[in-house]
């Protein structure tokens, strides 16, 4: 497969299961998180699903298209460890995680994702629906939406 359509094939997968989750978490109280904001394309697609939630943001840097920058106070700038620390600190619960960090290395995002997968738990509201790119640990798998090609997007509750 060449790497467009592998991205494509990624695009699509994050974007059906996104919508997929709207319905999964309707009854639940709590925020929604994305996990590497980038360009902000998953972002402004979160905040239009979701206009009535508030939508936090963790990244290293803010290079995003201008159109997609968060608001100061939803934007977790640093490393992804001590900004789930700050909002685990500050008492938010989490009903929608998205992870999608990464190098662009698979084992080094494996085990990236790995590491942060007990912190990503300590936010989440209790049945929170997290979406990765990446496998996690110590969490509940499930079923995510039919279309999906095993191991391309991975979905857990908590």
């Amino acid at each position: 497969m060449s790497r467009l359509d592998s991205m494509l094939r990624r695009f699509t997968a994050q974007r059906d299961g996104l919508n997929w989750s709207a319905d999964h978490i309707a009854a639940l109280e709590g925020d929604i998180l994305d996990m590497g904001l980038g360009n902000g394309r998953t972002y402004d697609h979160l905040r239009e699903l979701f206009p009535n939630r508030r939508v936090w943001v963790i990244d290293r840097v803010l290079k995003c298209h201008p159109s997609c920058v968060p608001p100061s106070e939803d934007f977790l700038q640093g490393e992804a460890e001590p900004m789930l620390e700050k909002l685990a600190a500050s008492g938010h619960k989490i009903a929608l995680a998205h992870y999608d960090f990464g190098f662009g290395v698979k084992e080094k995002d494996v085990a990236e994702a790995a590491r942060l997968s007990p912190l990503i738990a300590r936010v989440m509201q209790p049945n929170g629906l997290i979406i990765s790119g990446q496998p996690l640990v110590g969490l509940t798998p499930i079923a995510g939406p039919q279309g999906i090609p095993k191991d391309r997007y991975h979905f857990y509750h908590l």
